[in-house]
């Protein structure tokens, strides 16, 4: 049974390789080098790049994939979306490995569906505003916030020197920016956002595993607004939440002749 699994983030990482462990012939695929750095360390294959649904679809042909694990990032909309159409287009299985949801109920938590509405949202409001939602739609952000008065845009994201160069590109001041590797504490959390004043915080439904919660309770004990930016709407079909359940199901695929 082969296996061709979208990876990248540190639950997709256990899985692959549980299912090495297992004895499946897995081929992993991740966005950056960082991500695969990890994946090699542990005797797993590795291709590195975006792909397409068509470059998804010939890795299948020449690799003779027998089944697609999806394992990205709750947010990789498009990477999902064509691993979902190679599959369908090669004719094999397709199933989704996603962390769990978290649910948040507080009022000082606003939830909207976009980055884009989250920007919308926070240039009303101003103040000093801390993004926690990574670099490639930090520019959304930057176009709408950072021409407006009274408004300070803090930017969390990861020590890599081409979001550095992005930064600056987009004319993001060094001092607003916090490159650092998480997830960390809630203290940790509350130390940052009284260090920068912060009145209001922006941040992705990524799950326990991205430290949400840690996040979001640290902003909430210091009476700090957030902007909670909701996973999209994606169907997937055919969804797991735990290893143990993806192995049961391709187990069952293999044992069909599927």
């Amino acid at each position: 049974m082969k296996i061709l699994q979208l990876a990248g983030t540190s639950d997709a990482r256990q899985l692959a390789i549980e299912l090495k462990r297992q004895g499946f012939d897995v081929l992993t695929t991740v966005v950056t080098s960082n991500a695969a750095i990890e994946l090699e360390a542990s005797g797993l294959q590795v291709l590195v790049g975006r792909l397409t649904d068509s470059d998804l679809f010939q890795l299948i042909k020449e690799r003779k994939i027998n089944i697609v694990v999806d394992a990205s990032h709750p947010y990789a909309k498009e990477a999902s979306k064509n691993a979902i159409k190679a599959a369908e287009m090669a004719e094999i299985p397709y199933i989704r490995f996603e962390r769990p949801s978290q649910q948040f109920d507080d009022d000082l938590i606003i939830k909207v569906d976009s980055y884009e509405e989250a920007a919308e949202l926070a240039a009303k409001k101003q103040g000093n505003i801390m993004l926690t939602t990574g670099s490639k739609t930090l520019q959304i952000f930057t176009d709408k916030l950072l021409p407006l008065p009274n408004t300070r845009v803090i930017a969390r994201m990861l020590p890599r020197k081409d979001n550095m160069e992005k930064c600056e590109g987009l004319g993001l001041p060094q001092k607003n920016i916090i490159a650092i590797q998480g997830p960390f504490t809630k203290d940790f959390n509350k130390a940052l956002f009284k260090q920068f004043e912060v009145t209001l915080m922006i941040t992705k439904e990524s799950g326990k595993e991205g430290a949400v919660d840690e996040k979001v309770e640290a902003a909430s004990e210091l009476g700090i607004e957030t902007i909670l930016i909701k996973r999209p709407r994606i169907q997937y079909g055919i969804t797991y939440s735990t290893v143990e359940d993806v192995i049961n199901h391709i187990k069952g695929v293999e044992n069909n002749g599927i």
